[in-house]
């Protein structure tokens, strides 16, 4: 499996239907924009049949922090950091849900800012987990914030060892 890039001239993205209608909403209508004004890059997984239909996507950009509301040790650590990489938006397609797609969408996602933190430093990786997601992303090493169980953060040390 292979993320790619969303082209919209390529990716039939008013098929994508993953239950959540702001989720759809974003891939059919803000995806491509967002891309072009710079805000955010967006990756689908395409079906291997049929490279037109989108399986899953995950969205990435870089989001402000507030250390306050990190671990003591993280906020001493990262005093001079104000800036996370972000995982806007990640989806399984319906038809494709129960194939641990969402796992590897989402290990995809923290590979490619895993890469882009060894050019840009960053020291986290922040979600905003919706729809009672908090405990998918939990599983994976995410720890909450502490004013917002689902808003939750990895750090790109925490990435790093368990990528390698």
């Amino acid at each position: 499996m292979q993320s790619v890039a969303l082209d919209k001239t390529k990716h039939d993205r008013n098929r994508f239907d993953c239950g959540v209608a702001p989720l759809n909403n974003y891939l059919q209508l803000m995806a491509g924009q967002q891309a072009k004004k710079d805000n955010s890059r967006t990756f689908v997984l395409q079906d291997h049949v049929n490279p037109a239909h989108i399986a899953g996507f995950y969205s990435l950009t870089m989001a402000p922090i507030n250390l306050s509301l990190l671990p003591a040790a993280l906020q001493k650590k990262h005093q001079a950091c104000t800036s996370a990489g972000l995982i806007a938006r990640l989806a399984v397609d319906r038809r494709y849900q129960g194939l641990r797609l969402g796992e590897w969408l989402l290990m995809d996602a923290l590979q490619k800012l895993l890469q882009a933190s060894d050019v840009v430093g960053f020291p986290l990786v922040v979600v905003d987990a919706k729809d009672g997601a908090a405990q998918f992303y939990q599983q994976y090493g995410f720890t909450p914030f502490v004013d917002n169980e689902h808003k939750l953060f990895i750090t790109i040390a925490d990435i790093r060892a368990s990528l390698a």
